[in-house]
């Protein structure tokens, strides 16, 4: 590990503060905070634009907050800030602007990359989106069959986990054709889907930017190869791909006109907002997908207008760095309690874990501190008979984000349940129960002092999810910054894909084997013999 940097991350500089602010804190527990403090709510929660954000429920009082603060503000945040609104190319890593933001912009400000203007290209974008969208859900365009009745979006990563949990999330508006997703090379997860739709009404959506994504393309194959034999050689029109390879979507027989861009500035994991969210928008319609925007918009400006200590996205990336790198907590786990969130987790997930999870600044040395945390979380109730015994009496302390929407579908029984329920669990991971209160039954003591933070808005609309979902991404963003790495690349996800060109044709029982590792060799002789039976 190098123990001397050139550019220095000032979390680093601060950590003798921080700890001395964990030490002073160590003794105190929340209980007390609370007693001591009747305004610690109202000094400790947020509203922005329909959304409620508690952090009253964390080991942290204004004085240690303060001092996160200032890290902030050392760490430049503010300007980091608005240079990637401003398309500055802060990806350093690949030499690209940051621009997730823009493709929600509601202004008609200029929006400078490589000093060309790219706003009109993604109203332009839009627009072509929207028109195809329409005509998708009026039946206004139409395949073999006629109308359409199911969409399948096929893509995997930020093509797929986005739209997968929006389309989910936001069922109650998706009043357009079936939405399907394919991600994985595995067999099963594209025939159970075709097993169960008709081919002469499928449209089909291929995401990928460079259109040779590995899982993307055979599954895009095995579509086509299923349509040609159910409806003959002249299934163009079943096909539409998100991608900017324009050369290779062309030989795969998708027109120009079904093909919809994104720019090299646009991340995977920050993509729904570009073409890749097309799935969507014909699930919900443009009006909807509109009002998608307009929510994350709305986080947007919140980011960039309220205070540091009022603004909910730099108070929840503080509180993280708090807990991973001051408290020595590595895992966070995210609960929202309405069903048709419970992909939430793993769209956070790949948001957190591959933007964070990165050892070398940007300086190029390797940091001092730890970075992102492991990201897990279930929806309520499910998850209390599941894991959340070890949160509560477990010996890890996990932080964790409770989602909770007031108004809900179903009756008022289900949905009191459901509150009653989340706002139980973030009072007894705070209050716990004394060993006095557990009639000195040591085996009903629950310690406490265990954090959360409590996301409360009346109902998940597309504006409501698109707003915690920029929130979440904005975190992810700040916390990089604090940390000194690069979010925006990952790299860690391609060794494993070079290697894959090397073991794939061992598999063949006539090609020599030739594994760099004795585990490997023996690993493909085994599943060559089973292969056989």
């Amino acid at each position: 590990m190098i123990k001397t940097l050139i550019n220095t991350p000032a979390l680093v500089n601060y950590m003798n503060r921080l700890n001395a602010e964990k030490q002073r804190l160590e003794a105190v527990h929340m209980r007390e905070m609370f007693a001591t403090d009747p305004s610690r709510f109202d000094k400790m929660s947020i509203s922005n634009d329909g959304i409620l954000f508690d952090y009253s429920k964390n080991r942290i009082d204004e004085k240690a907050l303060s001092v996160l603060i200032k890290v902030a503000k050392e760490s430049r945040l503010e300007q980091v800030r608005d240079d990637m609104f401003a398309g500055v190319k802060i990806n350093t890593t690949e030499d690209r602007a940051v621009l997730h933001t823009a493709l929600r912009s509601r202004s008609d400000a200029l929006i400078m990359v490589d000093g060309k203007n790219v706003m009109p290209e993604i109203k332009a974008e839009l627009e072509k989106m929207a028109d195809f969208a329409n005509s998708v859900r009026s039946g206004r365009y139409q395949v073999t069959g006629g109308k359409i009745t199911d969409v399948v979006n096929i893509g995997i990563g930020g093509s797929d986990l986005g739209p997968r949990m929006a389309t989910q999330s936001l069922r109650e508006f998706n009043d357009g054709p079936k939405l399907h997703f394919v991600a994985n090379s595995d067999a099963t997860d594209l025939d159970d889907i075709i097993e169960h739709i008709d081919p002469a009404t499928t449209l089909f959506i291929v995401a990928s930017k460079s259109f040779a994504t590995a899982e993307t393309m055979l599954n895009a194959r095995n579509a086509k190869l299923w349509l040609e034999n159910a409806l003959g050689k002249n299934i163009g029109g079943h096909f539409c791909a998100l991608s900017t390879n324009l050369k290779a979507t062309q030989a795969f027989g998708v027109s120009k006109k079904r093909t919809f861009g994104f720019w090299d500035w646009v991340g995977g994991r920050f993509s729904i907002w570009s073409a890749i969210g097309l799935s969507l928008m014909i699930s919900i319609g443009p009006e909807d997908f509109d009002k998608f925007l307009n929510g994350a918009n709305s986080a947007d400006q919140h980011f960039l207008n309220a205070p540091l200590d009022q603004n909910i996205p730099v108070i929840m990336a503080l509180l993280g760095v708090w807990y991973r790198n001051v408290l020595g907590f590595p895992v966070q786990a995210v609960m929202p309690y309405d069903s048709r969130m419970s992909r939430f987790p793993a769209w956070l997930q790949q948001l957190d874990m591959e933007s964070n999870g990165k050892s070398v600044l940007k300086s190029n040395e390797l940091t001092m501190l730890d970075t992102g945390p492991i990201i897990f979380g279930e929806v309520g109730t499910n998850g209390q008979h599941a894991f959340y015994q070890l949160i509560h009496q477990g010996t890890t302390i996990i932080p964790c984000d409770f989602l909770l929407a007031c108004k809900g579908y179903g009756g008022q029984e289900n949905r009191n349940m459901l509150i009653s329920n989340c706002l139980a669990q973030t009072e007894a991971l705070m209050a716990g129960r004394t060993l006095e209160e557990a009639d000195n039954n040591p085996h009903h003591v629950f310690e406490g002092n265990r954090p959360s933070n409590t996301f409360l808005y009346e109902e998940v609309t597309p504006h409501t999810l698109g707003m915690l979902m920029a929130f979440y991404e904005h975190k992810v963003f700040i916390q990089g910054i604090l940390w000194g790495i690069n979010s925006f690349d990952q790299w860690g996800v391609e060794l494993g894909k070079e290697l894959v060109c090397n073991i794939e044709p061992m598999l063949e029982p006539n090609n020599k084997l030739a594994a760099q590792n004795s585990s490997t060799e023996g690993l493909l002789k085994a599943v060559r013999e089973m292969k056989k039976s």
